[in-house]
């Protein structure tokens, strides 16, 4: 090479090594690529794995570079904690994320800024899904019917599939128009847009005025009213909305159960303990209640020990500072993406009993009776915590129930132990795998 072009690639890596100095008082970071930074981390097999390392090599808070792009991460659950809860309103921005902002328009509630339109928005939705049957016994129905089109389904196939990229797409924007891995997220965003605006059309063309039949004939209602015109109530923000609610609740809720499956195969003496429960307790013929949840503890306690082991969504939404703060004495400069890794929170030798095994004990006090741990996470916590929670509850309960009633999940290849590696992604999954299904004496 010419030593002018020497110079040039000199000047080059100076440039970068300029623009991409940490701010002044920014968490501790291991050493980074040029151009690439961190990015390496996030793309290999066990990427949660090596952010254990560096949390702990470097303590509650560290940093990385996607690119050009500064991350503060979490390690264990007392930072956590801090960004989540003890400084909950600081940290409850929501980062720039080009691909999420590219399907959202940024609107909705999952990727919304922090302010008063996610405020109106996010009141107005959890007081239409109380409205319309949220922890109540009608939705307990419904639930449970869906739960009776599982079980059938069961009897016929059993295969899954997830994946998904896009680091390509936040990070290098000359990349984001070739038909590279992120093209796959677009179009499925596409296709779910389609889907909701059908549905919209649909409504528009059959509510009855003052008879909302549901959540998006009340949203539209509540479009048309004077005081709203104009204001942050309209039909891209119903969209949005109506595509948070499926696509999160739908990929977290699947993603449990097929870990659920899983460890419940894994581990079939912890599967039928579960089951002499249900039975001596409830019965085999009569219809369970989500009350009944109390005369489960062990039970209960299966169920989120399989939320807390499976970790679906392990690292959260990305929150940001919505002001200039300080995080275990380090400056956080607005806007600065922050991830709170959940997983580590939830294996945090401080706060569990048994965190690195699939222990039901983790949720039963000496008594044998139910607890919540304040380090549980899988929904979150403070200002941004899921909007479904108790949603999603109810759905878990019912649908591992219902299988459980129904079935005894066998691991069918007694030569080969189970994978439990998780395919790391915003959500992660499991290895695909067979199961074999036996009747029990309810569903014969």
């Amino acid at each position: 090479m010419s030593v002018f072009g020497w110079l040039i690639v000199l000047s080059l890596l100076f440039l970068w090594f300029w623009k991409s100095q940490c701010p002044k008082g920014f968490p501790p970071e291991p050493w980074r690529l040029p151009l690439l930074g961190n990015l390496l981390y996030f793309i290999q097999r066990e990427p949660l794995k090596k952010l254990d390392q560096l949390g702990k090599k470097y303590g509650p808070i560290f940093s990385l570079y996607l690119g050009r792009t500064p991350l503060v991460l979490t390690y264990a659950f007392p930072s956590a904690k801090e960004v989540l809860v003890v400084q909950g309103i600081e940290f409850a921005g929501r980062a720039s994320f080009p691909i999420m902002d590219a399907i959202t328009s940024k609107k909705g509630i999952l990727t919304l800024r922090y302010g008063e339109i996610w405020k109106e928005q996010r009141r107005f939705s959890l007081m239409l899904l109380r409205n319309f049957g949220m922890g109540k016994k009608s939705m307990e129905e419904k639930i449970l019917e869906e739960a009776s089109y599982l079980i059938q389904v069961f009897t016929e196939n059993i295969m899954f599939i997830f994946s998904v990229c896009w680091q390509l797409y936040n990070e290098m924007p000359l990349v984001r128009s070739l038909p590279l891995p992120h093209q796959t997220i677009l179009a499925t965003g596409k296709k779910v847009d389609v889907f909701i605006k059908k549905e919209v059309a649909e409504h528009k063309a059959t509510m009855t005025p003052g008879e909302p039949r549901d959540f998006t004939d009340a949203y539209l209602e509540e479009m048309q009213k004077p005081e709203r015109i104009g204001s942050s109530f309209e039909e891209g923000q119903l969209e949005i909305l109506l595509s948070d609610h499926l696509v999160a609740g739908a990929e977290t809720t699947s993603g449990t159960l097929q870990w659920g499956l899983l460890y419940l195969m894994a581990f079939p003496e912890i599967q039928e303990k579960c089951w002499k429960e249900i039975d001596t307790v409830v019965g085999s013929k009569a219809i369970l209640k989500y009350e009944d949840r109390e005369k489960l503890p062990y039970t209960n306690a299966v169920i989120h020990e399989i939320q807390r082991v499976s970790n679906v969504v392990p690292l959260g939404i990305p929150h940001a500072p919505i002001k200039d703060a300080q995080l275990f004495g380090y400056k956080i400069p607005k806007d600065t993406v922050v991830f709170v890794n959940i997983q580590s929170a939830h294996h945090d030798e401080s706060q569990w009993k048994f965190p690195n095994e699939f222990n039901p004990s983790n949720f039963l006090n000496e008594e044998g009776e139910f607890v919540k741990p304040e380090a549980f996470l899988a929904f979150s916590a403070g200002p941004r915590v899921c909007l479904g929670e108790n949603l999603a509850r109810m759905e878990l309960f019912f649908f591992f129930t219902s299988i459980l009633r129904n079935f005894q999940l066998l691991w069918p290849d007694k030569s080969q132990a189970p994978d439990f590696t998780p395919h790391f992604a915003i959500t992660q999954f499991p290895s695909h795998f067979k199961m074999l299904l036996k009747c029990r004496q309810s569903c014969e």
